[in-house]
This record gives structure tokens, sequence and C-alpha cells, in this order.
């Protein structure tokens, strides 16, 4: 698989978005488990999980233990692999919080390192800005994590340009990506990717499909997805992906996935190509 940069290491350009796997609608965990197999033995090296990736009956943590226990069977190797995980969201039931104190940080690290079952997290992501703590309160907890060695890179999630300049501010070399919401139908994130590209930070998009219901209609709502995939022999979602690593060097899409066939056609996306005038079109649309 092509290969990108993500702070100073190399992941392969498409990444694997766990979240899917521990929905209240959710595959077995063997089903699971083979998905993140099958995304390893695709070449993705990049498998991102969070704390609150977890079913509304359960506590935090369900994600990452599926996670950990999947590449504990893998078969082959997996000492190229990424993980990230996140923390800064709360969870009671069904209902979403948030949390940036750089305490609560520190303990949602520490949770997430037992459940990962190691010793410093690969990628260790502030999940959402809390609008009651003030951001460069959280970036300072988020720089603490590093300089403990309890992270070994710091990426920031679902923040603006003045938010990413800040992070980038405090955080120096130790912040690596941003990812946020990116997709055909959600393309207000382009100004972020613009001052990752500027900063030399990898831009991960979450949902880069749309999700799992818009990802399934991708072709009939956005066309010309549809009409170029034809021309190659392949999915909308393919051409979808292939579209947005064409907008910047630094984009790494994460699709989400709970079958292995979804991760299997996403990571082929790495070899299409497409030329300008598709491109154009597709940027149109």
């Amino acid at each position: 698989m092509q290969m990108r940069q993500l702070g100073d290491v190399q992941v392969g350009a498409v990444g694997l978005g766990a979240m899917p796997l521990t929905e209240d609608e959710r595959p077995s965990e063997d089903e699971a488990i083979a998905t993140v197999h099958a995304a390893l033995a695709a070449g993705v090296t990049l498998v991102d999980t969070a704390d609150a990736y977890t079913p509304s009956d359960r506590g935090l943590g369900m994600n990452e233990e599926v996670v950990a226990k999947a590449l504990s069977t893998y078969a082959g190797s997996g000492d190229q692999v990424l993980v990230a995980t996140k923390g800064g969201h709360t969870r009671d039931g069904a209902a979403w919080g948030l949390n940036g104190r750089p305490d609560y940080l520190r303990r949602a690290c520490e949770a997430s390192l037992r459940r990962l079952g190691v010793d410093s997290i690969g990628l260790y992501q502030h999940h959402r800005p809390d609008p009651d703590v003030p951001y460069d309160e959280t970036m300072g907890g988020l720089k603490d994590l590093h300089d403990a060695g309890l992270i070994q890179r710091a990426g920031i999630s679902n923040a603006d340009p003045d938010q990413i300049r800040t992070a980038h501010a405090i955080l120096g070399s130790a912040l690596a990506s941003v990812q946020n919401q990116f997709s055909p139908a959600f393309r207000s994130s382009e100004p972020e990717i613009a001052v990752c590209a500027e900063l030399g930070l990898a831009f991960l998009p979450w949902s880069p499909l749309g999700g799992s219901s818009v990802a399934k209609e991708l072709g009939s709502t956005h066309a010309a997805f549809a009409d170029i995939g034809a021309a190659h022999g392949v999915s909308p979602q393919r051409v979808c992906l292939a579209w947005e690593m064409a907008l910047s060097d630094c984009v790494v899409p994460i699709p989400g996935a709970s079958r292995p066939a979804s991760i299997e056609d996403s990571a082929q996306a790495t070899d299409l190509i497409l030329s300008d005038d598709e491109l154009t079109r597709l940027s149109a649309t």
C-alpha cells in the first residue's frame, strides 16, 4: 500500500476506522476481529479507535478491547501497526458528554493504556473541544501526557484552524495529526486540510464516505463517483477515497468498516489513479 507521513512515522494511506465494530448494531466479536485482520492483510497500518466507541449498554473501552484482541491474535506481523485512540468524550448510556480537563485526560489515557495492553500509546488524540475548559489548558494536559512518555504522538480531533494552530504552538513536534469530519457531503473541513498541509500534519477524515447509511448510497447521491467508478471498474466508495487522497498528500482517510469486504475494497483506493479531469469533476459535484 502507498504510504503517507504521520508525524515521525509512515502509515498506509488508508486506515481503518474501528467505531462500527462496537456500535449498538454491530458484528459479532469474531466478525469484528476478522475485519481488523482483513485490514492488516490489505496493508492497513493505522487503526483508529477511542474509549467512547462503545455500545450504549456498556462502559467505556469496548472498542479498544476488541482492537487489542484482534492485534494480539493476528497471524501476520503487526509490528508496523499504529493504534490511534482518543480521550475527552464521556458516555452515559447513549448520551455523549465532554471533559477536556487535564486530570480527566490523564485518567482516560491510563485506562486506554491498560485496555490496549501497551506502555505508551502510538497516537493519542483529544476527541473534541470542551467549551467549559480553555483549549490551551486541554492542550497543556495533552503535552503533559507526551512529556511523561504515556503517548508517543499527540493528535486532535474536531478542531478548527485556530485550534489547530494553538495545539501546534503548545505541542510542537509532538502534534502529528488532526481528525475532522470530511466527505463528499461534508466539505467544510477544507480550511483545516490546508492548515495541516502548511504545518506538516496528517489530516485524518472521519466518516470519509459520509457514514454507513450514506456510504451505501454514495453512487446515487453523488453520481459522478458512480460514473467514474464504472469507467474504472471499481466501486464509488473506492473512487471517493482516491479523490480525498488526491486533495493533499497529508490526507489519510480512515473509513469505518464492520465487514472484511468493506475494508478490503477501501484499501485498494491507494492503487486508483484519477485524471485531472476526473478530480475536477468530483470536486465540483
